[in-house]
């Protein structure tokens, strides 16, 4: 029982490491497109 008590905590780092290290292959990052900045209104002349 205390073997476990040892190795779980080592078990779940290897965990995380690995789950940290294929995160951009498992959540694939959406890129937006980049958009032109359009003024909605006609500029005024002063």
């Amino acid at each position: 029982m205390a073997m476990f008590a040892v190795l779980i905590p080592f078990v779940m780092l290897g965990v995380m490491l690995a789950l940290g290290r294929y995160e951009e292959l498992l959540l694939p990052e959406q890129r937006d497109e980049v958009r032109e900045l359009v003024p909605l209104t006609e500029p005024q002349e002063s």
